[in-house]
């Protein structure tokens, strides 16, 4: 009687072997665990979107329109300050919104060596956003070192989207950033006539013909026996007139 096995024994130990049985079937635990997990189809992907490049913000954009005022040469940071003062003494900042003076690279050669210097674009102007009006227009015609509007007298002319561009460029919205839009101006420009410092042709004047901004060199027509000549020399050579 020790050696028979109860009914209820038999169905535990019928169990137990089911179970062991069924853990050690792979093809059976895969298809309980793809059941507990949700499998997403093709169309439940996501893909990851490409970074889009920073938008640009154009200047002309902003309110107001772009006007060129012209002032006593060399007296243009001193304008900007006076003009300045105006707009909040006359409570018009809601009306003259931005006064420029706008601003260029220059490579320039002192003693033979290549520098970068910022210059005035326009020497003599600045630029003024705002929203024009007979108001407006006074309080900036009437500044101390303003000499008038470029345009009709009464009725300046707004500039262009593109020279808008052109002169003060383009900021990212991410960064404000400037974005440069082209190499720093080397000083030197096709058709200018120039001195020779040194060098075999030192003292010789002629016209610059062509430019090589990578290698810092100028093509000039020399003029000699009486004939013209291309030279090649480095900017540092040549000086302006």
């Amino acid at each position: 009687m020790e050696n028979i096995a109860t009914n209820q024994e038999l169905g535990n130990e019928s169990s137990e072997d089911a179970a062991v049985s069924t853990a050690d079937d792979p093809q059976d635990s895969m298809d309980a665990l793809n059941n507990d997990m949700d499998v997403a189809s093709e169309d439940d992907l996501i893909y990851e979107k490409e970074e889009k490049a920073p938008k640009l913000v154009s200047p002309y954009d902003r309110p107001g329109k772009w006007y060129v005022v012209h002032t006593q040469s060399g007296y243009e940071n001193k304008v900007q300050g006076n003009l300045a003062q105006r707009i909040q003494s006359m409570n018009k900042e809601d009306s003259i919104h931005e006064v420029v003076i706008p601003l260029e690279n220059v490579v320039e050669f002192k003693q033979g060596k290549r520098v970068e210097v910022q210059k005035k674009m326009f020497p003599g102007y600045i630029l003024v956003r705002c929203r024009m009006n007979d108001e407006v227009w006074n309080v900036i015609r009437n500044t101390p070192g303003i000499t008038g509007f470029v345009g009709s007298a009464n009725k300046p002319s707004p500039l262009p989207r593109k020279e808008v561009e052109s002169f003060l460029g383009t900021a990212g919205e991410t960064d404000g950033q400037v974005v440069k839009r082209a190499k720093p101006r080397m000083g030197y420009e096709q058709g200018e006539t120039v001195r020779v410092k040194e060098g075999p042709f030192a003292d010789f004047s002629g016209e610059i013909i062509e430019i090589n901004e990578d290698q810092l060199k100028l093509k000039v027509l020399v003029n000699i026996f009486g004939r013209e000549t291309p030279v090649e020399l480095e900017f540092a050579q040549v000086a302006k007139l």
